[in-house]
This record gives structure tokens, C-alpha cells and sequence, in this order.
């Protein structure tokens, strides 16, 4: 019991409390500016609230607030002590909703543990994880394609303690238009096709995390406004007049210098200090070759399960060829040929012939994917070695096209991207790949 809102705050924080009964009318305060502080807490109790000013208006505001009913006075205890289990019930389902949840989370890998690695390059990024998770510092992730920069996110948010959402946004495949309806939102008629009002995601994640993939991508207009939510925390709607608050955490990630294009002009100087507070760099695989065979033993068992599959052993010839292959597209790629390979062998193992083309035709000192200098259909030949990222990417795009006769689908999957990233970096390297039909 307590007799003042500072004596049941002094409950609060010393003892675990499951359950909140609170008058309205409390001398000085009242009980709703309680259950605003009680809600803050970090494991908040459930609230009821209890007055003899008994309204509909009363009631609503109690509920708005967060408190899980409302009784007024004289209370009918028999009804009130159904009202308390009822409750205590509803914290106890929302208790076990939270942790399935999280173990939905962990298996779908969206928590740390989706992060495998012992390398000191991947010990660092946990610790810089778990330093900086439930701080609300904008962090920005840097590296290259398919390393995991969206993994690390998710994990910054799992740890994190924020109740709100995590929300996603690609921005490189959007338009800028559509970037930033995407972002903010916008009015019913702000721009033709809008038909009706939409909530951006900034408005969505309030209390969580917007994680913005690319961002280097993002245009000038879209880097004015995007600066505004992170020094105010508020932002207009396309269309509207109508300052909106957010409590969003923002996580950014570029396979891009960001500093380079800030020298370039092409990337607000102001943005990128406001991005860059904590910065987290994600190493290629083929600077932590010690972390391979961990991963192709838990992409071997994720595979074997969802596409219901024995779960098979690799050969000698195989392993070794996973453990000494350059790998372009990184920890993306890798997961895709352990499940193509998984997906395709005949035999309790797999063998060095069931790994995916580009793999079986590389030989060490060759480029990624070319069968060293092989001529392959539709002219593609195969660059000298070269120990430049960027070649050796051009060259493995261009092996993955002759391998697939053009076909943009095939050839993304091999490559373990997207059909969108193929397809931008087909442009980057417009005098070595030749890209055929769609």
C-alpha cells in the first residue's frame, strides 16, 4: 500500500509488482499521472484504476493511458477480485506472447546468435553490439554485400529493450518519390495515386528501430528531411502540415564509402556526422576464412530442415573448396550454395560436383566463378587473376551470365543476390558484363 504517488513510485522501484490498483483522486496528484510513470517502468505492472468521479470520459483517458480497466466506487469487491485475476492472467499470456516471440526471432535468425563467428574481426562487432544495443546512438554498419549488415541491425534492436517495431527500408529500390512516402507517409491527394492517407515508417517504428539499407542511395531532398528527424524528432507527412513525433532509433548500413561521396558532394556532410555517431564495420568472409565452417554447419542443418532434407556430410574435395573460395558475394553467397548443394545432391554426402557451377570451375590464383579463362557462351571470357574486389566481382558476374546463357533470375541465384543488385551491378561494370535476356 501507499498514500501518495512518491510513495507508491518508492514500491515501484524497490519491489516486483505484478499489479497496479490505484485511486484517481490522490491528494496533490492524481492516479493517472501514476500509471504514466508506472508504464515507464521496466517490467510495468498491470493498472487498474479506481475512482468515485466515475465517467465515460474517465474511463476512456485510463485506457488510453495503458491501464487494463477501470472500477468505480463503492466497489463490489467480488467483481473487483474477478477483475484482478482476469488481469494478472493477461500480463501472464503476454508474458509467454514476449517469449515466443523471441524464440521466433532467434530461430528465423533475427538475434546475436544469427551472427556466427569467432574471429576477433566478429568478436568485435558483438562487442560493439552489446555496448551500444540500448543506448539510443544512431549506429551506421558498413560493408560490403551480403555480409550481414541487416543481421547486425536486428540484433541492435533485439537487444535493445525498445518495445516499439523494427521496420525495414531498402532504400536503393525505391524512387525517391517513393522513398520518401515510404519514410514519412503521406495525405490522402498529396500526389497522383494517393487515394488514401498512409503512415510512413518512421511513424511506424515509434518506440523501435528504422533501419535504412543503403542509404547512400538516398537523394538530396530525402537527406534534407531525413536530417530533420534525427535533430528534431519530428516530421511531416507528404502533403500534410502536421508535426508528428517519433521515438524511432535509426540504423543505417552502406556497401558504399559514405565518407568518399560526402568528398564528392553527393552526401550531406551534416548527415553523415549525424549517422555516423557509432559505426560498426562488417568484415568480408574471405578476411575471416576461420568462421566459414561454423556457418556451413548451421546453413547444412537450416537447409536440411526447411526443405526437409536428410542432413548430409560434406566430402573432403567439397570442404576444401568452400574453405579456399574467395567468396564475391559473401555470407550470402555461402548460404546459398550450402542450400543448392543440400537441395540437389543424390548422395548421403556432398560432393564437389553437387556445389554450384561457379565453385566447381574455380581453381586457386583463378577469378571467382571463371574456370580460368574457359571461353563461355555468348563471348564471355574470363579476366586474368586479379586481387581487386571490384574485378573479381565483374568477373564472377560475368561467369555467372555465360554459365546461365543471360538469364538475369539464374544468374542472381548462383550469385546469391537479389535480381535488383544484379541488375545494379550489371550498370557499375557496363564494358565487362554483358547482360542477356531477363
Amino acid at each position: 500500500t501507499a498514500a501518495d504517488v512518491a510513495g507508491a513510485l518508492s514500491v515501484l522501484e524497490s519491489e516486483s509488482v505484478d499489479l497496479l490498483l490505484t485511486d484517481l483522486r490522490l491528494g496533490g496528484e492524481d492516479g493517472m499521472t501514476l500509471i504514466d510513470r508506472a508504464l515507464k517502468m521496466p517490467s510495468p505492472p498491470v493498472c487498474i484504476m479506481m475512482t468515485a468521479y466515475g465517467s465515460v470520459d474517465t474511463a476512456v483517458a485510463a485506457m488510453k493511458r495503458g491501464a487494463y480497466d477501470f472500477v468505480t466506487k463503492p466497489l463490489d469487491l467480488d467483481r473487483l477480485e474477478i477483475l484482478v485475476r482476469r488481469a494478472l492472467r493477461s500480463r501472464d499470456v503476454e508474458s509467454e506472447n514476449k517469449e515466443l516471440r523471441q524464440q521466433v526471432e532467434r530461430r528465423t535468425g533475427k538475434g546475436l546468435d544469427a551472427l556466427i563467428g569467432t574471429s576477433a574481426a566478429m568478436q568485435d562487432v558483438f562487442d560493439t553490439i552489446r555496448q551500444v544495443a540500448q543506448t539510443r546512438a544512431t549506429v551506421l554498419i558498413e560493408g560490403e554485400s551480403g555480409t550481414g549488415k541487416e543481421l547486425v541491425a536486428h540484433a541492435l534492436h533485439n537487444l535493445s529493450g525498445r518495445k516499439g517495431r523494427f521496420v525495414a527500408v531498402h532504400c536503393a529500390a525505391l524512387s525517391p518519390q517513393l522513398l520518401e512516402s515510404e519514410l514519412f507517409g503521406h495525405e490522402k491527394g498529396a500526389f497522383t495515386g494517393a487515394s488514401e492517407r498512409r503512415v510512413g515508417r518512421f511513424e511506424q517504428a515509434d518506440g523501435g528501430t528504422v533501419f535504412l539499407d543503403e542509404i547512400g542511395e538516398i537523394d538530396a531532398s530525402t537527406q534534407v528531411k531525413l536530417l530533420r528527424v534525427l535533430g528534431e524528432r519530428t516530421f511531416e507527412r507528404v502533403g500534410g502540415n502536421t508535426q508528428i513525433a517519433t521515438d524511432a532509433r535509426l540504423v543505417a548500413a552502406s556497401n558504399k564509402d559514405l565518407e568518399a561521396l560526402v568528398a564528392e558532394g553527393k552526401f550531406r556532410d551534416d548527415l553523415f556526422y549525424r549517422i555516423n555517431v557509432v559505426r560498426v564495420h562488417m568484415p568480408p568472409l574471405r578476411e575471416r576464412p576461420e568462421d566459414i565452417p561454423l556457418m556451413v554447419q548451421a546453413f547444412l542443418r537450416q537447409a536440411s530442415q526447411e526443405n526437409d532434407k536428410p542432413l548430409r556430410e560434406l566430402t573432403a574435395d567439397a570442404t576444401g573448396r568452400l574453405l579456399e573460395f574467395p567468396w564475391p558475394g559473401n555470407v550470402r553467397q555461402l548460404r546459398a550454395a550450402v542450400e543448392s548443394a543440400v537441395v540437389l545432391a543424390p548422395g548421403p554426402k556432398i560432393t564437389l560436383r553437387d556445389l554450384p557451377q561457379a565453385l566447381r570451375q574455380w581453381t586457386p590464383g583463378g577469378s571467382p566463378g571463371a574456370a580460368n579463362a574457359r571461353p563461355g557462351p555468348r563471348g564471355a571470357v574470363a579476366a586474368a587473376p586479379s586481387l581487386n574486389v571490384h574485378e573479381r566481382e565483374a568477373d564472377l558476374i560475368r561467369r555467372a551470365l555465360a554459365d546461365t546463357d543471360g538469364n538475369i533470375t539464374r544468374a542472381a541465384a548462383l550469385l546469391g543476390m537479389s535480381r535488383r543488385t544484379l541488375h545494379r551491378k550489371i550498370k557499375t561494370f557496363p564494358t565487362v558484363v554483358e547482360a542477356g535476356p531477363p
